[in-house]
């Protein structure tokens, strides 16, 4: 009786019920070719896109690529993939079934998958028993995207619209109220231009002056200088609100414009291959592992044989 099983008893073994060890092998590579079949195994055909963002403004410190991941991965969109291709019934998950709302989700995860590429682009991949439909559905997300941002975009603009709509009126009420003071301080007092009528003075203070030249003087004396400040701030205040109006345009123009947020590097397309179940990887693990199992058991049956003796 050997005192050690070592190597050599073990392929000994192995060797004595080599014909065992083949037809088990053999079998199990049968089995996994008829039971990976469409029979047992509904077979999956895989579709595609690839695609980079094309954000224009961040909502956080992610990158863009990872905020389309969010957002492609998110509820909302998936409520309407669900929605638009009716996968309740096409998944055959019934509402009867008491967590129907969690089978839904696993089977959706399970089947669309949004990652990242080394270069930052987002891979959308779909798996589904109907090729048109795995490829519609990379579609459905891509433009779901486009649709979530768009509406996004367009809240930031209306409110960036809103505060600036604010900001111009009480910027136009302001200004109009300097410019109803310049027109009180004419009509009232003469003073229009202080550069100009001041010359005018001098000139007829020059030729003896008058009494209009010495009132005109003092009112220039006592309204010059607010006409003059005045005038400076209506100036000043009327860059600002062209300024602002220019902003205001810019979201205006956003507002109204459809905006992409993807550029499409590879379209999906309606695949003639499955991707689900690979046979040959099914019958070459069965194969496998029915070889190794079955080595293993007739080194057991060995060694037990050889203890008894």
């Amino acid at each position: 009786m050997d005192k050690y099983f070592d190597n050599t008893s073990m392929f000994k073994a192995i060797y004595r019920w080599k014909w065992h060890v083949i037809i088990i092998t053999v079998v199990a590579a049968v089995c996994g070719v008829i039971f990976s079949g469409p029979a047992f195994i509904t077979p999956l055909y895989e579709s595609e896109a690839v695609v980079y963002p094309s954000i224009n403004d961040p909502y956080s410190d992610e990158t863009f690529t990872e905020q389309m991941i969010q957002v492609m991965q998110s509820n909302e969109i998936m409520d309407s993939v669900v929605k638009d291709f009716d996968l309740m019934e096409h998944y055959r998950i019934s509402t009867g079934y008491k967590y129907w709302k969690t089978a839904l989700i696993s089977e959706y995860r399970d089947n669309v998958r949004v990652s990242r590429t080394p270069y930052d682009a987002v891979v959308v991949k779909v798996l589904d028993k109907d090729p048109e439909i795995a490829c519609a559905m990379v579609n459905d997300i891509v433009r779901l995207f486009d649709q979530k941002l768009q509406r996004m975009q367009k809240s930031k603009s209306l409110q960036a619209m809103k505060m600036y709509e604010y900001s111009l009126s009480h910027q136009e009420k302001f200004i109009d109220s300097l410019r109803d003071r310049l027109n009180t301080i004419a009509s009232e007092y003469g003073v229009i231009s202080v550069p100009e009528q001041s010359k005018e003075v001098s000139k007829a203070y020059i030729n003896g002056g008058n009494d209009k030249a010495k009132e005109l003087k003092k009112n220039l004396e006592t309204y010059g200088p607010e006409v003059i400040a005045l005038t400076e701030r209506i100036v000043s205040e009327s860059e600002v609100y062209s300024y602002t109006k220019y902003e205001y345009e810019e979201f205006v123009r956003h507002y109204n414009t459809e905006l992409s947020f993807t550029n499409i590097v590879s379209e999906p397309y309606v695949s003639d291959k499955k991707a689900y179940p690979i046979r040959w990887v099914v019958v070459v693990l069965c194969g496998l592992g029915a070889c190794l199992l079955s080595a293993l058991v007739a080194c057991l049956i060995e060694r037990k044989s050889l203890q008894t003796k």
